[in-house]
């Protein structure tokens, strides 16, 4: 008998009825609309279950005879043409777009470029790792949604990230295997010979040849630059082999071709972004191939770098130095070297473009963001602040806190990752609210109709089915563990979807890295083991995620929490569940009772998994960091207050006990505070609170509305004003920046007058100062006078600004004076300030001189 085994691959036809299905299949609508997704359930539940929800498999392997019965079935075909429906709807959406934003882009002939290094849509196209991925696909179906003209480029990784086993001992295990890329949602762009479209991406000393894949989402296109060509070599090929793998040669030249060959892409297609997004440090490079082309067109290099920061918005979302991108100068010095050449300029004036404070003069990849932006943000309210401190290097005089730094907070894309229940309810009894997700009255108003008894039994369905999914997940990975069936279903008894009232459910899941601190709640597990353990109010802990193959101490937080699992009293109250992915978030989100968060302050750049699970009316237990900082209001969940000011181990104790203190005496007698109702009526006043507040201001569609606000708008039509006359305002400002920056060092101020300390109301408050200009002009400068006061939490509150007026020319300085009335009574501070003034500036402060006088 031989021992060689072959495979054959039979595909389905599909009936010429169901053509259209191959539609449906292609467009990522089905990652988010229920609607499109049912018909694919409905045609083979197993199949689809077991295809890990990716249609075009399910189309490959489904039997020919059902498809034959599914021709001829009515229910199904009114299913699919509803579909088809709701698919045709999305794609109109550009043509018929949100009345207030999107139609001002359109109609001013606006284009977005959005570049990230990952993108979650679905689990159908595993080409993202965690939050920043799964945020970059939320980005773009709210952007699809709205009807904005956005266009957005990423890498096509053969392998994603990695699947992760997690034996008996905790050990994490990293699996990687190649897609079959027929069976994912995307297709190969062809050229006008209908020959495949490849662009040429120059490395020091070759060419590596890039083709492009394109995912549609909605009516977005998402392109997807992929090097394992065979043109190239070995070492090319395998550049786009894996997501954050491979070395820091591989990641270097992963965020060369995102950024170099997503502009060449972009080019090829014959698309001109107005504007360009630049989401986190990775697609950074983007900047030097966009300023290198138009050095090429004739404008000098400083002239062509302002041209192109003028149309970026540079989003950051890392809290820490450590977490940003750095490679060493030697390196880049040889990567940029080519380039330099190009452009005539000495290299170590492109490597001055990603110098930082803290990155020990290597090359940081957000510095060049910032660089070669105007526009930059972050993440949540309070990384914002963070992020200006810990760029302040960049503006070095300007105070860390009125620095260009602004922020955006993080918003998650609701139909993704609302509970099916919730959807079919709301469309039962709310029609046209997928049109009203960012309206606040709407969602206080019918949130609270709700009957409390309704609510209640659409929570415990959606738990029931969490729980059902969790059981199953981690039937097969006990069970390959060598764990035996009958301990198995032991250890699930209390994950069991039969259970008539199953135990309070909190849900930890996130990456794995030690500043989330998933092991705070064992800190004391007495306390913890007497709290699980009460039979009149059972807890079940799960937790799951994934930490980085080259991260140890995240590693070892997995390992830890599997130990404790094993432990008697904990056998059947804590559970870590294997390869987190989205499928497995969209249950936990919205099934779990209770979503834990106890990250480091202030390290938690938002937190948008908190988000998710908020909208489903599950209750965050959270420090109040990132996005919960904003949203907490008291009844919505509970905030644990950060320890300031203490010693790690100190502060780690103190916030652990705080957690257990909310834990004990707040969270759990409340749920299980039945009051003869068999729910709880105070829980679900405070799970409507979440419900209602959450999904209108923490909404992916409030977070493009914002970014449309703030920067898209802003920035497109700076980069029109500024490009208009071949570029003739942007050569001015660059020459007059330079002008600034000569003439800076020596300029200083001469005080002539200083008030009186005490004035009456509506008295006159005078000033003067002369200024020595170094051959600037009145007109190149500012000069206030800020009128502020002290707080317990601020040093210095601004209240309000002065202009001093230029009055005369006294030899060579300038004559600078105030003369305005006080109407405001109280003791007061006060601040002189001087800084470089142009009206072309896109911020006041954007060039980071100031004195302060």
């Amino acid at each position: 008998m031989s021992d060689h085994r072959y495979k054959i691959e039979v595909r389905a036809n599909l009936p010429k009825e169901l053509k259209e299905l191959d539609d449906l299949a292609n467009n990522l609508i089905y990652s988010w609309d229920r609607r499109v997704r049912r018909v694919f359930r409905y045609m083979d539940p197993e199949l689809w279950d077991k295809s890990n929800h990716r249609p075009k498999v399910l189309l490959k392997w489904i039997s020919q005879s059902r498809l034959d019965e599914l021709a001829q079935d009515r229910n199904f075909y009114d299913e699919f043409q509803h579909a088809l429906a709701v698919h045709r709807s999305h794609l109109a959406k550009t043509e018929n777009p949100h009345p207030d934003i999107a139609r001002r882009l359109k109609k001013d002939a606006h284009q977005i470029a959005y570049f990230c290094a990952e993108f979650g849509l679905h689990e159908s196209l595993p080409i993202y790792s965690g939050g920043l991925g799964i945020l970059a696909g939320d980005h773009l179906k709210a952007a699809s949604e709205l009807g904005l003209p956005m266009v957005a480029v990423g890498l096509m990784y053969h392998q994603g990230y990695f699947t992760q086993c997690v034996d008996s001992e905790g050990r994490q295990h990293a699996r990687t295997k190649a897609h079959q890329l027929d069976t994912l949602p995307i297709k190969l762009v062809q050229d006008a010979s209908q020959q495949p479209l490849r662009i040429s991406v120059p490395f020091p000393g070759r060419e590596i040849k890039v083709q492009i894949w394109q995912a549609s989402v909605g009516h977005l296109p998402l392109y997807l630059l992929d090097t394992d060509v065979e043109d190239n070599d070995s070492v090319g090929r395998a550049i786009t082999n894996q997501l954050y793998g491979g070395d820091h040669t591989t990641r270097l030249a992963q965020e060369w071709v995102l950024g170099l060959g997503g502009v060449k892409a972009l080019r090829a297609l014959n698309i001109t972004p107005t504007v360009w997004h630049i989401n986190e440090g990775h697609a950074a490079c983007s900047i030097l191939e966009r300023t290198r082309e138009l050095v090429a067109e004739g404008l000098d290099f400083e002239s062509a770098l302002e041209a192109v920061a003028n149309a970026t918005l540079f989003t950051t979302h890392t809290p820490v130095p450590a977490g940003h991108d750095i490679f060493t100068s030697e390196e880049m010095a040889r990567q940029l070297e080519p380039l330099a050449a190009q452009m005539q300029i000495p290299v170590k004036r492109l490597l001055a473009l990603g110098s930082a404070s803290y990155s020990d003069h290597k090359f940081n990849m957000t510095s060049l963001g910032l660089h070669g932006s105007r526009f930059h943000n972050g993440v949540s309210q309070i990384h914002g602040r963070v992020a200006s401190h810990m760029e302040a290097s960049h503006w070095p005089q300007i105070p860390a806190d009125e620095n260009p730094i602004t922020h955006v907070t993080n918003g998650v894309h609701v139909l993704t990752f609302l509970a099916r229940e919730w959807a079919n309810l709301f469309d039962t009894r709310y029609h046209g609210w997928r049109d009203r997700v960012t309206d606040k009255q709407y969602w206080h108003i019918h949130v609270d109709k709700i009957p409390d008894p309704n609510y209640w039994n659409i929570r415990q369905l959606i738990k029931t089915e969490m729980l059902q999914f969790v059981s199953n997940v981690l039937r097969k990975q006990y069970l390959r563990n060598s764990e035996g069936e009958a301990n198995t279903e032991h250890l699930l008894m209390n994950l069991s979807p039969y259970n008539a009232d199953p135990p309070m459910i909190i849900g930890f899941a996130r990456r794995f890295a030690t500043y989330k601190r998933a092991t705070l709640i064992f800190k004391d597990l007495g306390r913890l083991a007497r709290l699980l353990n009460n039979p009149e109010a059972p807890v079940v802990l799960l937790f799951a995620g994934k930490a980085h193959p080259a991260d140890q101490p995240g590693q070892e937080l997995i390992r830890q929490i599997t130990e404790i699992s094993k432990q008697p009293p904990f056998l059947g109250k804590v559970f870590y569940i294997e390869d987190y992915d989205l499928a497995l978030a969209r249950h936990l989100v919205a099934g779990v009772d209770v979503w834990l968060n106890n990250p480091e302050y202030p390290l938690e750049a938002c937190g948008t998994s908190g988000q998710k699970a908020g909208i489903n009316g599950v209750l965050n237990v959270s420090i109040l960091d990132g996005w919960w900082a904003e949203a907490y209001d008291g009844v919505n969940g509970w905030g644990i207050t950060s320890i300031q000011n203490a010693t790690p181990e100190n502060r780690d104790a103190a916030e652990a006990q705080n957690l257990m203190g909310v834990l004990e005496h707040e969270v759990i007698p409340l749920y299980f505070d039945r009051d003869g109702v068999g729910y709880s009526r105070e829980w679900i006043n405070r799970s409507k609170a979440a419900m209602a507040s959450i999904i209108p201001a923490y909404s992916a569609h409030r977070m493009l509305l914002d970014y449309c606000h703030q920067f898209y708008i802003p920035a497109s039509n700076r980069h029109k004003k500024m490009a208009a006359h071949r570029h003739q305002t942007t050569i001015e400002l660059t020459r007059w920046k330079q002008k600034i920056h000569e003439a800076w060092s020596k300029i200083h101020v001469i005080r002539l007058h200083n008030p009186t300390e005490q004035l009456s109301n509506n008295e006159i408050f005078h000033l003067q100062l002369e200024v020595f200009l170094n051959g600037l002009s009145a007109e190149d400068i500012h000069i206030e006078c800020v009128l502020g006061y002290e707080t317990p939490t601020v040093k210095f509150k601004k209240f309000v600004c002065y202009k001093l007026e230029f009055s005369k020319t006294i030899n060579d300085n300038c004559l600078f004076e105030l003369n305005i009335p006080l109407t405001e009574n109280g003791l007061f501070d006060y601040e002189l300030r001087l800084y470089p003034s142009h009206p072309a500036l896109a911020h006041p402060f954007e060039m980071g001189y100031m004195l302060c006088i």
